[in-house]
C-alpha cells in the first residue's frame, strides 16, 4: 500500500474516514466545508501560483513549494485539526529528506484567521512518521470500517451523513 499525505491527516482526525477514504468511498464532494477550503486555498494566494512550483513525488502533491528556500507551503480553512495538518507537512517534509532535500521546512498558513505555523523536522520525527505510516496500513487493511468517533469535529465532517444515517439524534 502506498501511503500518502492525506492518510496521515486522516489518521490524525478519524480511523473511519482514512478506512472509508482508502476503500474508495470519497465524500468530499458534496461537502460545503471542502469547497470552502479549496475556495480558500486557492484564492488566498493568487501571485503564489507563478511564483513556486507544484511538486509531485513518492505519491504526494505538494500545491505549493519553494524551491530556492526549501519551503512547503499548506493553506488550510481553520486550524480545529491542526495536529492533523503539522502530521500532513512532516510527511511532505519526510518526502522531501527521503528525496535528498537537505533542511526542508513548511509553513501551514490559516488565511481566514491571519495565523501561520512553521513545521521543522526534528530529532525522532522519522521514527513518528514510520510509525503513522504503519498505523495507517493496519488500519486500512482491516475488514471492517473502524467505529464512529462521536466527537464535535463529526459535525463538519463531509462523511457526517453516511456516518450517522442510521443514528438516532
Amino acid at each position: 500500500m502506498l501511503v500518502n499525505a492525506t492518510h496521515i491527516n486522516l489518521l490524525h482526525v478519524c480511523h473511519r474516514e482514512l478506512w472509508l477514504h482508502y476503500h474508495g468511498i470519497r465524500m468530499e464532494h458534496s461537502s460545503q466545508t471542502v469547497a470552502e477550503g479549496k475556495l480558500i486555498g486557492e484564492t488566498s494566494y493568487p501571485e503564489r501560483a507563478q511564483k513556486y512550483t507544484e511538486l509531485a513525488l513518492d505519491g504526494v502533491k505538494i500545491d505549493f513549494y519553494d524551491p530556492k528556500e526549501q519551503m512547503v507551503h499548506e493553506v488550510k480553512k481553520s486550524d480545529k485539526v491542526e495536529d492533523a495538518h503539522i502530521a500532513q507537512v512532516k510527511y511532505y517534509l519526510y518526502v522531501l529528506i527521503n528525496n535528498g532535500i537537505e533542511h526542508p521546512l513548511a509553513i501551514i498558513e490559516y488565511p481566514k484567521l491571519r495565523q501561520r505555523q512553521i513545521v521543522e523536522w526534528e530529532e525522532g520525527d522519522t521514527e513518528k512518521v514510520e510509525t503513522w505510516k504503519e498505523k495507517v496500513i493496519e488500519i486500512c487493511s482491516q475488514k471492517d470500517c473502524p467505529p464512529l468517533l462521536h466527537s464535535r469535529i463529526c459535525r463538519s465532517c463531509s462523511y457526517f451523513d453516511f456516518c450517522y444515517a442510521e443514528e438516532d439524534d
